[in-house]
């Protein structure tokens, strides 16, 4: 049963921020602190909540749905998660653990037949054979569940695949999604996935990080193991559960107005400004035909608000419960939100000091920073950010939609509030 909306505990309680540990004085610079990035026209708007103890302490919409018409944003507001879809991911593959449909550590090909007996391509001078043209070795280990959430595949991507696969693989490639934009392949994940299978790895499975590459295979694997598309399972098993209200692949067409406008940022005479990407009633969230889920946020992921994605958080944080509805059993939240890439040399996304867990950043410590050590959460391409500190026990959402801000110089909003949430602890 759904937890019931009231004006009391919605999306969480609220709480005085001395009550909890915070300074109110403090946590008051957090709102004038990120106008400036929208006064800059940096982003469009910020919608943004801290809470701690899960107590509600700061939540505050500014800035506009876009730009021309200067509509005020709502904190309703239903915004592309991207890559946040990841930590639903990983949660969900934490749910078919627990059910018994699959095991971390289970081979994909014990799902999809086109895994099986892959070639790694080899590296100068060594391997026994080729393979229309490639030279390749055969896989010490076969890509598991594991490797695909933590990003660990092998898979080839279109920054690491080699040109003369241009002209060996030529019936492969319009079907590979390494041809196009990877967020927007023209066939179904599942032919994407196949087609990927049959290219040969760029690294043993297990031993490099690839980004992204991974969760369409993870993806196919969870809606064959639960019989269910990715929006019925999570639907189902999280989203109805913790009463995430306005969270979904796609768009209810009645919601359209809480819809903002996304946005890309572009270089004009040395100087960067934001142009439209996408309009909300041209999407394809709004106008397709809802029958692309992916798993690692391509093509939008899934769409969320500020509070269901609190209330998603929180429930990690609580060790995998939230007003009764437990989803996931607290060592299981555990070992999700540890980092599985242990001491792998490179992991550059987010960059040094941390690792990888299942389907979430985790902060290793090996910098400083004012974030606690096991600090956990994500974010996605388009600006939303979250992040989770199990010591401090605080939880911070900041979402807006720009694709890619990291590019303009001194946009740093993400990190602007998580250093002013930090800096109000008392």
């Amino acid at each position: 049963m759904s937890p019931k909306k009231t004006s009391v505990n919605w999306p969480l309680p609220s709480a005085e921020p001395e009550e909890v540990g915070f300074s109110s004085e403090r946590l008051a610079k957090i709102r004038p602190g990120l106008q400036k990035f929208i006064d800059k026209c940096m982003v469009p708007n910020l919608v943004t909540l801290a809470a701690r103890h899960g107590k509600v302490v700061h939540y505050a919409a500014q800035g506009y749905m876009d730009f021309e018409s200067r509509k005020p944003v709502t904190k309703d507001t239903v915004y592309r998660l991207w890559s946040n879809t990841k930590p639903i991911t990983g949660t969900a593959t934490m749910i078919c653990v627990e059910d018994g449909l699959l095991s971390l550590d289970d081979p994909v090909s014990k799902y999809i037949p086109a895994f099986k007996d892959q070639v790694v391509k080899a590296e100068p001078g060594q391997g026994r054979g080729t393979l229309m043209g490639t030279a390749t070795v055969p896989v010490a280990t076969e890509i598991t569940v594991r490797d695909c959430l933590r990003n660990t595949t092998g898979l080839a991507t279109a920054s690491r695949a080699p040109l003369s696969y241009l002209t060996e693989f030529r019936d492969l490639l319009p079907k590979s999604g390494l041809l196009m934009n990877p967020e927007r392949p023209s066939g179904s994940i599942r032919e994407m996935v196949e087609t990927l299978a049959r290219l040969p790895l760029q690294s043993q499975p297990g031993t490099q990080f690839d980004y992204q590459v991974g969760y369409p295979v993870v993806g196919t694997v969870l809606e064959i193991v639960t019989g269910k598309t990715l929006e019925e399972f999570y639907q189902e098993r999280i989203f109805k559960p913790l009463g995430m209200k306005d969270t979904s692949f796609y768009l209810s067409r009645n919601k359209l107005d809480r819809f903002p406008t996304l946005y890309r940022p572009v270089s004009d005479a040395g100087k960067w400004k934001l142009i439209v990407a996408e309009k909300p009633e041209t999407s394809e969230k709004v106008t397709g035909p809802r029958t692309y889920f992916e798993a690692g946020g391509g093509a939008g992921g899934v769409l969320s608000t500020v509070a269901d994605y609190v209330r998603f958080a929180q429930m990690l944080l609580n060790g995998g419960e939230l007003d009764g509805v437990r989803i996931l059993g607290r060592k299981t939240v555990e070992l999700m939100t540890s980092s599985h890439t242990g001491d792998m040399v490179l992991v550059p996304i987010p960059g040094p000091g941390f690792g990888f867990g299942m389907g979430v950043g985790v902060f290793k410590g090996d910098i400083p920073m004012m974030r606690s050590i096991g600090t956990f959460g994500w974010s996605g391409l388009a600006g939303t950010t979250c992040f989770i500190d199990p010591e401090e026990d605080i939880v911070g959402v900041c979402f807006t939609q720009v694709l890619m801000h990291k590019v303009m110089t001194d946009n740093i909003y993400q990190e602007e509030f998580e250093r002013l949430v930090y800096q109000a602890l008392l």
